[in-house]
């Protein structure tokens, strides 16, 4: 179980099979650097155009089609001390008829404290002088290449992941994605500081991290779309257009795991779901909508499937 200190020298827009840029065994620990979404590093320095640069593929040994790829969040440091958001919500979150007057590509600029753990808007707007808030580090996009030789824009996210821009992919969170060739071919990149439900402005606060994960195979684990689990939760995600097509993947694959691997019959799952699910946004900006379905670990009888 080896750690991997691997500094990236070339970024690809899209997650798909390419050349790997790295081998990781199962268990092994990789410690990285990432870019912002439009592509300037740690110092400033523009490397990649975008979107959402990605370092990778990681080829994780022994991965093969039909397995499940668990990829445990360990650590994110942010490595600047600003970041950027938009400064206007996104016209497709609005009522048609709502005019905000703002440049949609004008920018503000946050100030990142690494020391305290907190980012504030560096040139204040009237009436947000004394907001302070505090770092809560997300990956936006990651996952893994999808199968038949696709290659999909980090623009967006389906079954093999990508763009999902939801908050809960933070450290501590484990996620796996359904693996579609061998080795797995992992991405990771486009992170944040902070970001609200829904990427309603069309960003996060963007900026660069050194990110530690762990990678480990699950065989026998046959999965459709990525799932994840936090200290208190499980959830399934579902990304497509329109919103609803989204949510129905993601109840789906709830259904689907809490039979698989909790045991229960289809109407004992129903009959927990109805009651006990939460929904959350992840992406309603991109190309593909991102929905979670959530459901505290309190309610749930014992794994028969570790």
């Amino acid at each position: 179980m080896a750690i991997h200190h691997f500094v990236p020298t070339a970024w690809h827009n899209v997650l798909g099979t390419l050349p790997p840029v790295l081998r990781c065994a199962d268990g092994d620990t990789l410690v990285t650097e990432t870019l912002d979404a439009v592509g300037y590093d740690r110092n400033g320095i523009f490397r990649q155009p975008p979107p959402n640069p990605m370092v990778g593929p990681i080829y994780i040994e022994g991965a093969e089609p039909g397995n499940a790829l668990r990829v445990e969040i360990v650590r994110m440091t942010p490595t600047r001390d600003t970041g950027w958001t938009r400064v206007g919500l996104a016209p497709n979150v609005m009522d048609p008829e709502a005019i905000l007057g703002l440049s949609p590509d004008a920018r503000a600029v946050w100030a990142i404290d690494r020391a305290a753990g907190t980012v504030q808007l560096q040139d204040p707007v009237p009436g947000l002088e004394r907001l302070v808030l505090p770092i809560e580090p997300m990956i936006g996009c990651f996952g893994v290449a999808p199968d038949l030789g696709q290659a999909f824009s980090t623009a967006t996210s389906a079954k093999n992941g990508g763009n999902m821009d939801y908050r809960a992919f933070g450290p501590g969170t484990t996620v796996w994605f359904p693996v579609a060739v061998p080795g797995a071919l992992f991405y990771l990149g486009d992170c944040h500081a902070l970001q609200g439900d829904g990427e309603i402005v069309g960003t996060g606060i963007e900026t660069t991290f050194e990110v530690e994960l762990r990678f480990s195979i699950e065989r026998q684990r046959p999965m459709v779309w990525p799932r994840g689990e936090t200290a208190t939760d499980i959830f399934s995600v579902g990304n497509a257009r329109p919103l609803d097509q989204a949510l129905q993947h993601a109840t789906t694959d709830m259904l689907n795991w809490l039979v698989a691997d909790y045991g229960l019959s289809v109407t004992a799952a129903s009959h927990l779901m109805g009651q006990v699910v939460r929904y959350d946004v992840g992406n309603v900006y991109d190309p593909a909508y991102t929905m979670v379905c959530r459901i505290a670990k309190k309610w749930l009888p014992p794994r028969r499937r570790a």
